[in-house]
Order: C-alpha cells, then sequence, then structure tokens
C-alpha cells in the first residue's frame, strides 16, 4: 500500500509568503518527471517526515497536490545541518511499470573472520547505482562480509546473482575487501611491503558515513 502525502501548489513566490509558509511549519518543494508539467509546491514539515520514515529514502509515495494524485519518489532534499529543517524537496514523478536509476546505500552486514584476525576492512563503496521499477527498489543493499577473510574481496559482480533489479557499476568494482595490516599501513606511509603478517595488530574497521 502506498502512503499517501498531501501538498498544495505554490503559486506565491514571494519571500514574504515563504517565511508565512515556514512559520506554519510548510517548506517549498516541486514536483517534475514522468510527462509531468514541473510545479512548485508547499509541503508540510511534520507529515513528510512521518513519511519518509514510513517508507524509507527510495519508496514509492502517493503525493497529492489540490486533489491530483502522482506516484512519486523523493529524488534529493537539502536540509540545514544546524537548525535540523527541511530547507527544500525535489519529488520525481514515476511510471510504475517503468525503470529509473536511483542510488542505493550499502550496508555490511556481520563481523569479518578476517578482521576477527587482525585484518583492516576497506569499503570503497558505500551507495552503488540501480535501474529498477519504482516498485522493486530495495531501501538498502545487504552485504554479508561473516565470511571475507584477509586478502579476499567482495565485488559487484559477486551481488548481482538473483536480484530484481540491475545494478550499473562494473562487475570488478570492490565492494569490500580485508587488508593485513602491514598493507593498510603501507598505504598510509607509502612504505614498502614486508613480507608476513605482523603479530598482535588489531584492526579497525572503516564503516559508511551516515
Amino acid at each position: 500500500m502506498t502512503t499517501s502525502l498531501q501538498a498544495q501548489e505554490r503559486k506565491d513566490f514571494r519571500q514574504s509568503t515563504l517565511k508565512s509558509m515556514r512559520h506554519v511549519g510548510q517548506f517549498p518543494a516541486v514536483i517534475y518527471g514522468s510527462k509531468e508539467e514541473s510545479k512548485s509546491l508547499y509541503v508540510n514539515v511534520g507529515d513528510f517526515l512521518k513519511t519518509i520514515r514510513e517508507v524509507g529514502r527510495n519508496g514509492v509515495i502517493s503525493l497529492e497536490v489540490d486533489g491530483k494524485k502522482y506516484n512519486v519518489v523523493l529524488s534529493d532534499y537539502q536540509a540545514d545541518p544546524i537548525k535540523r529543517e527541511v530547507l527544500h524537496a525535489d519529488f520525481l514523478a514515476v511510471d510504475m511499470s517503468k525503470e529509473i536509476q536511483v542510488n542505493v546505500r550499502v550496508s555490511l552486514v556481520g563481523e569479518a573472520a578476517g578482521v576477527k584476525d587482525g585484518g583492516v576492512l576497506q569499503q570503497p563503496l558505500h551507495e552503488v547505482s540501480i535501474s529498477s521499477t519504482p516498485s522493486e527498489i530495495p531501501q538498502v543493499i545487504e552485504v554479508d562480509v561473516s565470511n571475507l577473510q584477509v586478502g579476499e574481496t567482495i565485488s559487484v559482480g559477486d551481488i548481482k546473482q538473483n536480484t530484481s533489479y540491475e545494478i550499473n557499476h562494473e562487475d570488478d568494482e570492490t565492494i569490500v575487501s580485508i587488508l593485513a595490516p602491514r598493507q593498510e599501513e603501507e598505504i598510509s606511509t607509502g612504505e614498502e611491503q614486508e613480507p608476513g603478517i605482523p603479530e598482535n595488530v588489531e584492526g579497525r574497521e572503516t564503516k559508511a558515513v551516515e
């Protein structure tokens, strides 16, 4: 079931009107795409945040604008990092039968065996671009690293099987790897690698920034 969100068309673009709308909990937005004429909107902040919590960052929303409904996904939004206020949002109107491109976060699951052995986890790819019909877009792509050993890598090709969407990356692009502690130190310092793995060196895990 698609979650609904109410909006109203923005026809007055005076700064004083914008301030008044913000004062009553509204913020400006725009809807575009899927052969729809771009429209400027006002959306209630509380309703918007509640909807995103319910459907997720890539979920389909039934956006009702002055009585007319559109299937949309949240294309982009801006927020004030200090005041934690939503400043603007872009809604992409979608055809539910046609594929669109979106970015989806990659989440690592489990504790890698190689990290337990002193290796260092590196995750160069924190999100991937996918092509999918709107209803098949995952909120997050989970990658199980539990069995990943020192010197091993998980690449895009390893996670492409049995998915209902297409990942728009080369198969050999690295998602996560486990480096030997000395090798990781070389990357940081530029020193030459010495053979063998030093003893009693604890690994540190690099995680995605939320």
